[in-house]
């Protein structure tokens, strides 16, 4: 693999945090690669560059982990409902949030909040917002 230019790296740098950002503070709203591509003056394949070699990630993980985080720290307060904590980081199907919720954590938003906690993933296993399929 040839070695990137410092100068490319800086601008996919730069790209990553400013799209990182945008996802910290509006996760909440519908955000798509196009849309963040398009506010950080940016093409969407070099978004998706960005997010690749800088942040180690695919936008819509970051956008799904940053969700699931923000899901958790509501979820732990329980002073909303889960319906609530749904439609309050960017689900629109209170049935779809509780699905990627359980991928993400490996419990159900009702038992995370019951318990207080999710369990803990054995090491070396990561999320992703995309379930593994076996062949068959």
């Amino acid at each position: 693999m040839p070695t990137q230019r410092a100068s490319t790296i800086r601008l996919r740098t730069s790209l990553f945090q400013e799209a990182a950002e945008i996802v910290d503070r509006e996760y909440a709203s519908d955000l798509s690669l196009d849309d963040i591509a398009r506010r950080v003056a940016s093409s969407r394949r070099q978004l998706q560059r960005a997010y690749a070699e800088i942040g180690q990630t695919t936008f819509r993980d970051h956008l799904t982990r940053v969700r699931m985080q923000k899901a958790a720290e509501m979820l732990a307060t329980r002073a909303l409902t889960v319906r609530e904590v749904a439609h309050r980081v960017g689900y629109r199907q209170p049935a779809q949030f509780a699905k990627a919720f359980r991928r993400y954590q490996g419990v159900a938003p009702s038992d995370f909040r019951a318990n207080g906690r999710a369990p803990v993933r054995p090491p070396g296993t990561q999320f992703s917002a995309r379930p593994a399929y076996r062949a068959a």
